[in-house]
């Protein structure tokens, strides 16, 4: 496919495709290239630093989730492509959640689909509880200043899922270094790779011994599944390896959340208010962007107009799930924080059959953190100026690192 492709657009020529370089960004700032590109039409085309030719961009709320939810729309269709992207490499393993379409998207989710459901979450909640209890424990005893990213931040989520995952304690630590050097982007051609070998042959051989297990962790219920032939161990392997990155994100957005908490006060007093709180966390879901840029494209399985735009078969496709939580029709004032904002359909989750399986243990992990950490550290400041807050550099998705903070 080439920049000359006429077939995209009925009675007027194409859009310009437009290169999108996706920098790293200082703190919640909002793509500047994205606001641009959103400014210029409900769709328009792009061209990433990876991959080959061009791709439409969908940014208007309704246009995402009707993309997202449509069959019209593959994304199994994308791995046998070269799909302009993000990063360098792209080997999506057999399965992948994030790469399959209905039926075998519900097929290959059903295994696990019980670990997290609401209540298992309920059952989970008071463990948590005591791990962040335990973590705060060792600030306190230690006393302010503490960087509550490394205290807290990141061995949380981590911890979490790894109990949610059934990641035995003794092998937490190198399970952690895998996933946090598979989602940054420095040097990943060789590390990453490197890390991805080790997460999934260690991946294999736990899901291997729990073949007879009757736990309720991740890696129980693949062995099960696997062992009844209802997935095979290559696609276990496929399914766990995202779900075990996940604590990373909530990691990276509840560092961003934790700096606006703490640079303006006005949110610091919402959030202080237990009643008043779930609401403000809604808002900061979406006006956070949770990655860099977009995510991932799927193939137009036949012609689909939409405004007048003609998007062709097999032509590819990008969504902005960031961008349609900016949709000045759907949100007002779309760039400014409001806590009491009421409907509020933010996508941060994603929509449709690719809703993000770990959305309620995300949920339950930010409430955890930002009530525990408000409630047990009273005063809760930055230790330094906030203009010199470091911010994380390399990584898909981006927060300040380290958080030095103090309390009375």
């Amino acid at each position: 496919m080439t920049e000359e492709t006429t077939t995209t657009l009925t009675g007027q020529a194409p859009p310009p495709v437009r290169d999108w370089p996706t920098p790293d960004l200082d703190g919640t700032v909002f793509d500047p290239v994205l606001a641009g590109l959103m400014r210029e039409g409900p769709l328009t085309r792009i061209r990433l630093p990876y991959g080959e030719g061009w791709a439409w961009l969908a940014t208007r709320h309704e246009d995402v989730r009707l993309i997202t939810a449509d069959p019209r729309f593959s994304r199994a269709e994308v791995t046998a492509r070269q799909v302009t992207r993000t990063e360098p490499r792209f080997e999506p393993r057999p399965g992948a959640l994030a790469w399959a379409d209905q039926p075998d998207h519900h097929r290959l989710r059903n295994p696990v689909a019980g670990a997290f459901t609401v209540a298992a979450m309920k059952r989970m909640r008071p463990r948590a509880q005591r791990m962040l209890d335990a973590l705060v424990d060792g600030v306190l005893d230690d006393g302010p200043p503490a960087d509550l990213v490394e205290r807290v931040l990141e061995p949380f989520p981590i911890a979490v899922v790894s109990e949610v995952m059934g990641v035995p304690a003794a092998d937490r630590d190198q399970v952690h270094a895998w996933t946090r050097q598979i989602i940054s982007a420095s040097g990943r051609a060789e590390a990453a790779e490197e890390a991805e070998r080790g997460l999934h042959s260690w991946i294999a051989d736990t899901v291997r011994a729990r073949a007879a297990s009757t736990g309720d962790d991740v890696y129980s219920l693949l062995g099960a599944a696997v062992a009844r032939g209802e997935i095979g161990e290559e696609e276990a392997i496929g399914l766990a390896g995202p779900l075990q990155t996940g604590g990373e994100a909530v990691t990276h957005h509840c560092e961003q959340l934790l700096y606006l908490l703490l640079t303006r006060p006005e949110l610091l007093e919402r959030a202080l208010d237990e009643e008043r709180r779930v609401p403000l966390l809604d808002e900061l879901l979406r006006y956070i962007p949770h990655r860099s840029s977009v995510g991932l494209a799927c193939i137009a399985l036949e012609d689909v107009d939409l405004h007048g735009v003609r998007i062709a078969k097999g032509e590819p496709v990008y969504v902005s799930c960031p961008a349609a939580n900016r949709d000045p029709d759907v949100f007002p004032d779309p760039d400014r924080i409001d806590p009491d904002r009421d409907p509020n359909p933010h996508l941060a989750f994603g929509n449709g059959p690719h809703y993000c399986t770990g959305a309620v243990l995300a949920r339950l992990q930010t409430e955890l953190l930002v009530d525990t950490l408000l409630r047990r550290l009273p005063g809760l400041r930055l230790a330094v100026p906030a203009e010199e807050v470091r911010r994380r550099r390399g990584t898909a998705i981006h927060g300040p690192h380290p958080l030095p903070c103090r309390w009375d």
